[in-house]
């Protein structure tokens, strides 16, 4: 069997000798494809590609390798990325190890004005509490240093920092975040909650540069971009879903697709903070308008409702683990935020909507319930982003209200968040069976978009699988949770057809079907046939966007 279309001449391009995993129900499977005009001419045997050859067509053999639709990672920061100019605390574990790698990092750039580092963990600080300047201060010296937590979530300042920000009792209500205070003398600790909130908006970003933080100047900004960019394609990710920009942020895409870096397609979805005006979406809709093609797409909202399980700031239904009565706040209550979701699914925006707690998670799907019953039901696609902690009473609500359950299978490994880590015990067992329940939501007919969260996790999609598969540590191991464990089949549908249909994108883009842009990707290994421990390591050994090869292994 094969599918095809009229082109008026040869292909431009020829795949054949692969096993073509199509993701299509239609044509689940092929050994040839043809590629005209960007997009996939056609699709069938190895005996009948010949027709399609012509002088100039680029011919690639598979060599009998799986071929896949391009990954799409339904929410993946790479704007924000991953900093060379950071001292890097990835897998650092304890306070002594961070003195360390800050330490290491000082003495080879003595004269450095910051200490700026990255993806501090919040074990790796004694006792459970979060960190505080005076345990930065002995590793920094007057030197400022602001720090940042592996979610983005949190900065974390020493006392030289503080003082060059101006923060003290009086002043604690930032442009980039709130600073914790300690309960007896009422003096700023040097520990910044909301970071992701109001650090990385318009504004937020804007007073980071005015005080001369150097991680937010336009320069490390675009770096990071351009750095996380090839790492995309690197992977076969070729479509990025950046979920969190502010008008400010969309020159960076520009000139990234001037000077040849933008070799994945980006939809860009536009923060809208606490605040926000009509004019501000106004300005989103024209946004909207302007870039609208199929490499540059702008136009969903980020929303929170509430914040992380590690430091105890996303919103529960129950206390805390070991509290009797903290458990977490939204960001709205949840009566006005019924309110604004209804404004803004009137206007037609899509909203994203970044919930991990079980009462956060409630809260929005009571708000599209909300919007529906005030504007009609539409096909919105409103998404809860990461959906760590579900009660089960929510989770047929998902199918029922077409709201789009956006996760990160990677975030749910027990190195991560299992047993002994700050989110397990936060939330405390008798929770546990509510962490991130893919295959509960799957069997109710929800809609899954997989994705990285880089560059709070890794961002290539083999280790998202992985984890998918099997709930366990990346080196294999007990896994948690593995009732809510998926299919291999499922997994790659949730990076591919289901992030595509996430985004409104599944006329163009998600699965191999004539017709469809010609987004693809050769692996290494066929990761459908493999041992679930064998997936990691699994490499894009050819990936093409719009008939294009944009990257090959070893070259």
């Amino acid at each position: 069997m094969s599918r095809t279309t009229a082109p008026t001449g040869p292909a431009d391009l020829v795949l054949t000798g692969a096993r073509i995993h199509t993701v299509d129900p239609e044509l689940p499977a092929a050994q040839a494809l043809a590629v005209y005009d960007g997009r996939i001419a056609w699709l069938g045997a190895d005996a009948d590609a010949a027709r399609w050859t012509g002088p100039d067509t680029t011919v690639v053999d598979a060599g009998g390798r799986l071929v896949l639709p391009g990954f799409i990672d339904a929410h993946n920061h790479v704007r924000l990325g991953s900093d060379d100019a950071c001292v890097q605390l990835a897998g650092v574990r304890t306070l002594d190890a961070i003195h360390h790698e800050i330490r290491t990092w000082h003495a080879a750039h003595p004269d450095a004005e910051w200490i700026e580092a990255e993806a501090f963990d919040y074990s790796a600080i004694p006792d459970g509490r979060m960190p505080r300047a005076t345990d930065l201060d002995p590793a920094t010296g007057d030197t400022p240093a602001f720090v940042l937590s592996y979610d983005v979530h949190t900065a974390w300042l020493n006392t030289a920092a503080l003082r060059r920000l101006g923060i003290d009792r009086d002043h604690t209500s930032l442009p980039f975040g709130e600073a914790e205070t300690d309960p007896e003398t009422g003096e700023p600790t040097g520990f910044v909650k909301d970071f992701a909130i109001k650090g990385l908006s318009r504004d937020g970003h804007r007073a980071l540069k005015e005080l001369g933080v150097p991680w937010a100047g336009a320069d490390r900004q675009y770096g990071r971009l351009a750095k996380s960019l090839d790492d995309a394609v690197r992977f076969g990710i070729t479509t990025v879903v950046e979920p969190q920009n502010s008008l400010d942020d969309l020159s960076l895409f520009e000139r990234a697709r001037a000077e040849g870096r933008l070799r994945s397609r980006i939809v860009a979805a536009l923060f809208h903070p606490r605040g926000t005006t009509d004019a501000d979406l106004d300005d989103f809709a024209a946004a909207a308008q302007r870039f609208a093609d199929d490499r540059l797409r702008v136009g969903p909202l980020k929303l929170y409702i509430d914040d992380v399980v590690e430091p105890r700031t996303a919103a529960l239904l129950e206390p805390y683990a070991g509290c009797g009565h903290h458990r977490g706040e939204t960001f709205y209550p949840a009566a006005e935020f019924g309110e604004l979701l209804v404004k803004l699914d009137a206007r037609g925006f899509q909203c994203f909507v970044h919930a991990t707690g079980d009462r956060g998670i409630r809260t929005v799907l009571d708000a599209v319930e909300a919007a529906r019953a005030a504007n009609g039901p539409r096909d919105a696609r409103h998404q809860v982003v990461h959906v760590e902690c579900l009660d089960p009473a929510d989770t047929s609500r998902f199918a029922e209200l077409g709201v789009v359950a956006c996760m990160q299978p990677r975030h749910c490994a027990p190195e991560i968040a299992g047993p002994g880590q700050d989110w397990a015990e936060n939330v405390g067992p008798e929770r546990w069976h509510k962490a991130w329940p893919m295959r509960s939501l799957h069997s109710a007919g929800a809609v899954l978009a997989f994705s990285s969260d880089w560059n709070v996790a890794e961002m290539d999609p083999m280790i998202g699988i992985y984890t998918a598969l099997t709930r366990q540590p990346l080196g294999g191991g007990v896994a948690w949770q593995p009732e809510e464990t998926v299919s291999i089949e499922t997994a790659v549908h949730a990076y591919t057809m289901g992030s595509a249909y996430a985004n409104f994108l599944e006329e163009e883009r998600g699965s191999l079907t004539v017709g469809k842009l010609a987004d693809f990707v050769v692996l290494s290994r066929d990761i459908l046939r493999a041992a679930p421990e064998d997936i990691p390591g699994t490499v894009a050994e050819t990936v093409v966007v719009g008939g294009e090869i944009v990257h090959e292994s070893g070259r």
